[in-house]
């Protein structure tokens, strides 16, 4: 059985690009054995990510997002059962938050910023796949 998590949380010291580089050369390296895929947001004090894959996968992964000293204030927004991947191009895509179009904020937001924690969680899953959509993956495909 596939599910979808996505989840926000914070960085605990702000963001650095060495720890986001480690970050991502980990779930690149790590998520394929695992058979997960998905996409991280991030910026100086925010990570949105959504992660797919088999349901005892993603939650032994998402247990060890909780217990990660690097995040804070972790919130699951959408856990889903699903028939079919939307993220599965990628063992770990990148989208830098500072990056995104205000305009496509405004879609789902009350303002032109990205506010996880006080937003429906699938109006956050649907910015991820427009950016998807729109080809604003920061990424190369792994």
């Amino acid at each position: 059985m596939l599910v979808r998590c996505l989840y926000a949380s914070r960085p605990v010291d702000q963001l650095s690009k060495p720890l986001l580089d480690n970050i991502l050369e980990q779930s690149r390296k790590n998520n394929p054995a695992l058979g997960i895929t998905g996409l991280l947001c991030a910026s100086d004090n925010l990570f949105v990510q959504v992660i797919e894959g088999g349901r005892d996968e993603v939650c032994e992964l998402f247990n060890a997002i909780v217990r990660d000293p690097r995040h804070q204030q972790v919130r699951l927004l959408v856990y889903e059962e699903i028939s079919e991947r939307q993220f599965g191009n990628w063992t770990m895509a990148q989208v830098h938050i500072n990056k995104l179009n205000p305009g496509l904020l405004l879609k789902y937001f009350r303002r032109a910023e990205l506010d996880p924690f006080n937003s429906p969680g699938k109006a956050t899953l649907a910015l991820l796949s427009d950016l998807i959509a729109t080809g604003a993956v920061m990424a190369n495909r792994d």
